[in-house]
């Protein structure tokens, strides 16, 4: 099988006609998958829910929960980190240098040039390649933003993670492999996430659903938002609402699973060369619950 032949194809940009058909299709397939009447109903009752939660001023860390303590907490609608799940997978005492030895053949998908800019675009350059091109590349070190390996299925390394079954429901385990710098901008999904992080460390900034009116979203799709604005290096005279907006910084290490409420803003950085993963459920979110 090619190289070619094992990746998705790209996304080009759509005709507005083909654009608002593909737009309306997806929508009603995620709504029935959600089993929920409209994304829209759904995203304005998260954000209703939200405006009921605390201020919080830190992320929880708290240990192994079974699916019952898991969802009763996540019913909540708060972030919080998990310990004791993610430190025993395989995967996690694979080094870099096994992963690109044993795994160098996988074809990755990178992101590259100005993709922070263009995160939510769906024309951002990207550029083909094997793992081992692209850790050979990453690991090299650059001046230039450093590309990036971000939401990719790599089954191949599915059998070395073990993901609890918080969900009754749940998308394909998403890769997100790249050096210091890499990163991605404040943004929202719109379905619960559990973020596993298996090596390095990353920092994320989250801020509650209903403070979407401060930062200035953009809808990409109907379950994902992006905000211009960054929490890292904020610009209040371009984004003066944003002062109101409770963003909340979490370290995230190896071996902690940060579990995101859905229609969370968040921010995630690398600070170091890091391997994490995620998984969306297919659901009706559980602070809806």
């Amino acid at each position: 099988m090619s190289r070619e032949s094992r990746l998705p194809p790209r996304k080009f940009v759509d005709t507005p006609e083909e654009a608002l058909a593909r737009k309306h299709a997806r929508e009603l397939k995620d709504a029935q998958v959600r089993g929920v009447p409209s994304i829209a109903t759904m995203r304005d009752a998260i954000r209703r829910v939200s405006r009921e939660l605390p201020t919080i001023t830190e992320v929880p860390r708290c240990g192994h929960l079974d699916a019952v303590a898991f969802r009763a907490r996540a019913a909540r609608g708060l972030p919080f980190l998990i310990t004791g799940v993610v430190e025993r997978w395989p995967l996690c005492r694979l080094t870099p240098e096994q992963l690109r030895e044993q795994y160098g053949h996988v074809p990755v998908r990178a992101r590259v040039g100005d993709y922070i800019a263009n995160a939510f675009a769906a024309d951002r350059p990207m550029r083909d390649m094997t793992m081992r091109e692209y850790l050979d590349i990453s690991l090299a070190g650059s001046d230039d933003l450093p590309p990036y390996v971000g939401n990719l299925e790599l089954r191949e390394l599915n059998s070395m993670c073990h993901w609890p079954g918080y969900f009754e429901k749940m998308g394909p385990p998403r890769f997100w492999l790249g050096p210091v710098r890499t990163m991605t901008p404040l943004h929202c999904d719109y379905d619960d996430n559990v973020f596993a992080q298996i090596w390095g460390i990353k920092r994320i900034f989250l801020a509650p659903p209903h403070h979407d009116e401060f930062l200035y979203p953009k809808e990409a799709n109907a379950i994902l938002f992006g905000s211009p604005f960054d929490p890292e290096a904020p610009d209040y005279e371009r984004y003066p609402l944003a002062r109101q907006a409770n963003c909340v910084e979490v370290i995230v290490n190896p071996g902690d699973m940060l579990f995101v409420p859905a229609g969370w803003y968040h921010q995630v950085r690398a600070l170091t060369f890091s391997l994490s993963s995620n998984r969306w459920a297919r659901g009706i979110p559980l602070s809806l619950t």
